[in-house]
């Protein structure tokens, strides 16, 4: 029989997968999830027989990779730590919020679930990482209001910022230099710019229109 992959193997793999489908619907295929996670196809194809057989993934050959309840469960409570770990170091730590990604994802498997409950509970169990990320529950179940990514907002769109992807740290300090943060308001404006908070119109930095959602 052969060996068990490492959990925190398993685990990468599987927050890789729910990250994919969780702000856009179409499935990941072995092929991104190589892409994304730096590895051979063929590291990636062995791996994902692994965790076929292990009932966290369906796969069939040459399709997606879509997670089953179990491996549905599994992801939701990592995610949950890693983004209980943010929340936490931001604001108990003082860290910014493009410096909180690394930290969180050694934290994650290093401590328990009792101390988890703990931050959890002194934070007052927030629902939404410093990104505007939701964090699942106990259970694994989240809230997430209807969104739009910014690039696919007509023009005139106000909403709020619901979220804003944490992959690139320059981006996340660009933006929160021209005010471009979760919970403040935006409007689409011609020419690539915006009106943050009913401000002057300001320039999107490069790539911000594919890195931030509004409420619809």
């Amino acid at each position: 029989m052969p060996a068990a992959p490492p959990s925190t193997a398993i685990d990468d793999y599987l927050k890789t997968i729910y990250h994919h489908t969780e702000w856009q619907s179409d499935p990941v295929t072995p092929s991104q999830l190589a892409a994304t996670l730096g590895l051979a196809p063929s590291t990636v194809t062995e791996m994902v027989q692994k965790l076929a057989a292990a009932g966290f993934v369906t796969h069939r050959p040459y399709g997606p990779v879509s997670l089953t309840d179990a491996g549905r469960v599994r992801a939701a409570s990592i995610i949950r730590r890693h983004r209980l770990i943010e929340t936490w170091l931001v604001r108990e730590f003082g860290y910014a919020w493009d410096e909180v990604h690394d930290e969180a994802e050694v934290l994650e498997h290093a401590i328990s679930d009792r101390l988890l409950e703990g931050i959890s509970a002194r934070l007052g169990h927030p629902t939404r990482d410093p990104h505007g990320d939701p964090i699942p529950d106990a259970a694994g179940a989240v809230e997430r209001d209807p969104f739009v990514l910014l690039v696919a907002a007509p023009l005139g769109h106000t909403g709020r910022v619901l979220r804003v992807s944490d992959r690139d740290p320059g981006l996340l300090r660009a933006l929160e230099g021209v005010g471009i943060d979760v919970g403040h308001t935006v409007t689409v404006l011609e020419g690539g710019a915006v009106r943050v908070d009913d401000g002057a119109s300001i320039p999107l930095p490069d790539a911000a229109a594919s890195a931030v959602w509004l409420t619809i």
